[in-house]
């Protein structure tokens, strides 16, 4: 019996013992706890506005590109169209010659359908190059299930290899920049003052 008193008595000294070292360690001790509303990343967005490089215009791709870069390019499109002239229509229509004709109405026979049919106009380089771009965008509703090509400098290429069959409207000129069309007016005027200061000089030394 005096045996189980001493047990009890050194367990109960020994958790008064550990409660007082719990106390006094807390106070030397304090742990902040983190606040839930910190954690995450902030990722921070870029500028809104901002506007990408617009990069060589359609007549300058078209006067630079290459009708042979424009073939591979359009091996995506062979699946669902021939160009070569009296190709059978596919999925789409023949493209044989199509650039410069109307809007939906090239392919006589073809089933077009209304989205395109009823978009009006006709494939000059502009309208095939939104087209190429994203084809629903250009005509909502068009049964052309290929989403587009993301790359300007492929779409003028495929618009060329595509003007190899059956031709097309007269390239587009490019159009001189305001900017550098002043430069050159402004050289062209130094160039005039200089002049006429080396001919008054010589008409002084006369």
């Amino acid at each position: 019996m005096s045996n189980t008193n001493t047990i009890f008595g050194w367990v109960l000294a020994s958790g008064i013992v550990a409660l007082g070292l719990s106390s006094v360690s807390s106070k030397f001790f304090h742990a902040d706890k983190p606040h839930v509303e910190e954690f995450g990343y902030v990722i921070e967005g870029g500028d809104e506005g901002a506007e990408a490089d617009a990069g060589p215009s359609l007549a300058e791709l078209l006067q630079t590109g290459s009708a042979a870069a424009g073939e591979a390019v359009f091996a995506k499109c062979t699946a669902c169209h021939t160009v070569e002239q009296g190709g059978a229509a596919g999925i789409g229509p023949n493209l044989f010659g199509v650039l410069g004709t109307g809007i939906g109405s090239h392919a006589a026979g073809y089933a077009y359908s209304s989205a395109l049919a009823e978009k009006g106009g006709s494939w000059d380089y502009e309208a095939m190059d939104a087209w190429l771009t994203s084809p629903r965008a250009f005509a909502n509703g068009t049964k052309m299930s290929f989403a587009g090509l993301s790359s300007a400098e492929d779409r003028a290429n495929v618009i060329l290899y595509m003007r190899e069959y059956g031709g097309g409207p007269d390239l587009p000129e490019v159009v001189v920049e305001e900017a550098a069309a002043e430069e050159g007016v402004e050289a062209e005027v130094v160039e005039d003052v200089a002049e006429a200061d080396a001919d008054a000089a010589d008409n002084i030394e006369g």
